[in-house]
């Protein structure tokens, strides 16, 4: 019987080796640098023909102009829109494109169209990568208008900080965490919303790093941020530090695109503010339990067989989770769900801010259950109400049930398996 067993068992494995292997789909790559010429030809286009919209850009160089003049105090560094709010790489960011540009608008909009393309390259990637899209609808990400026009028209620093971004999320699907960890705080030095893919990334450091390896990966992150905040740390620390890191920011009920339902009064109170930080935290940590952490049992399940074998706080501090090697889809997905969900919660998105989130919504869309349709359908209904200017509290209302409707469609959705390790 067991001779029998034996036979039959090296007959299959015989019939498996012999079947050729499965040939790679080279279609989501090919398309990929289609969409990247097709879309390089229309930012091209859009910045021959399409007037420029004068909004931030002489602000910026106003307080570079201030910046690379001696003025060290964040008080003190105007632009005709306000003070400065960014922190420090902001100002290198924008002292570069000044030396570049000589501080005119059409050779910064062509640095910004090669900018625009290397951030679709980038995207990309992380889709091809991933192989949650089919390689159809990765012309999706090109379909946007309001995006074009942040990039092109607009100039604004988010394109910078969300192209590092993306740069960061590049270095880490590739397990290149301490790099990332850098980029990802480059990111956060031009504008601090990318904090808000922060919460995931700290949890995805936890389960593929060490506590020694996650400790110096944030060192080296807060080492960049104290190295290009130097010049005003040593002059004016109070000033700058309040103003570049203001979380308490209060921003104009007429520029909100998402909550322009919301009575202004209502809208700038404190307490709208503290519910939905609660909320997004709340759902961050729901998330984190029954989705990110699912198949380690959960959050409490996985600290506890995260640091259960440690008989020392050596082997504490150095000893490496089993297994560690997160799949490229888990990496992505906790990531820009993460920063969803932040955006969902948060009480003002102004028009640029669109750009946060609007190349991850493919990715969350197809992650999701809904019927290719409901899917377009979905994607497009966002970017109508994006393109609604002035935004109305009808539009804002529709935003805010889309943003929903795509939120609850990941929570039903299946949970991927986070690891590339067999499954055991």
């Amino acid at each position: 019987m067991a001779r029998a067993e034996k036979k039959r068992a090296a007959s299959t494995a015989s019939e498996v080796a012999e079947k050729p292997a499965k040939s790679a789909d080279w279609r989501p790559l090919y398309f990929a640098a289609f969409l990247v010429l097709a879309d390089a030809a229309l930012v091209a286009i859009i910045v021959a023909f399409v007037p420029y919209t004068k909004i931030d850009w002489d602000a910026y160089m106003s307080q570079v102009d201030a910046f690379l003049g001696g003025e060290r105090d964040y008080t003190k560094i105007e632009g005709d829109t306000g003070p400065l709010v960014y922190p420090a790489g902001f100002l290198y960011v924008y002292s570069a494109i000044k030396f570049l540009t000589g501080g005119q608008v059409f050779p910064a909009q062509i640095f910004f169209g090669v900018l625009y393309i290397a951030n679709l390259s980038l995207v990309l990637l992380l889709y091809v990568k991933t192989e949650v899209l089919p390689w159809w609808a990765l012309g999706l990400l090109c379909l946007s208008k309001r995006v074009h026009s942040i990039f092109v028209l607009r100039l604004f620093n988010d394109c910078f900080a969300m192209t590092l971004l993306h740069a960061a999320m590049v270095l880490i699907i590739y397990h290149k965490w301490y790099l990332g960890l850098i980029v990802f705080s480059g990111a956060v030095s031009v504008k601090m919303n990318v904090l808000l893919f922060a919460p995931s990334l700290l949890l995805l450091m936890v389960k593929a790093m060490s506590i020694k390896g996650v400790f110096f990966a944030l060192l080296g992150a807060a080492v960049v941020q104290v190295l290009l905040g130097m010049p005003f740390l040593l002059a004016h620390p109070i000033e700058y530090i309040s103003r570049a890191f203001n979380l308490g920011r209060v921003f104009i009920h007429f520029w909100s695109v998402n909550f322009k339902f919301v009575p202004e009064k209502l809208f700038v109170s404190k307490e709208l503010a503290i519910a939905l930080l609660i909320l997004h935290l709340t759902t961050l940590l729901v998330f984190a339990h029954y989705k990110w952490l699912k198949h380690e049992g959960g959050l409490f399940g996985f600290l506890h067989s995260r640091f259960k074998q440690a008989k020392s706080i050596h082997q504490l501090v150095s000893s490496q989770p089993r297994p560690s090697m997160l799949s490229k889809e888990h990496i992505v997905t906790v990531m820009f769900v993460g920063n969803f969900i932040g955006i969902v919660c948060a009480r003002s998105l102004h028009y640029q801010f669109y750009s946060w989130y609007f190349y991850s919504l493919p990715f969350m869309l197809w992650k999701t259950h809904f019927p290719t349709p409901l899917r377009i359908i979905l994607f497009l209904g966002v970017e109508l109400c994006w393109n609604i200017y002035p935004s109305t509290a009808y539009s804002s209302l529709l935003l805010l049930f889309l943003h929903i409707s795509i939120l609850l469609g990941i929570w039903f959705s299946p949970t991927e398996y986070p690891y590339i390790n067999k499954k055991t």
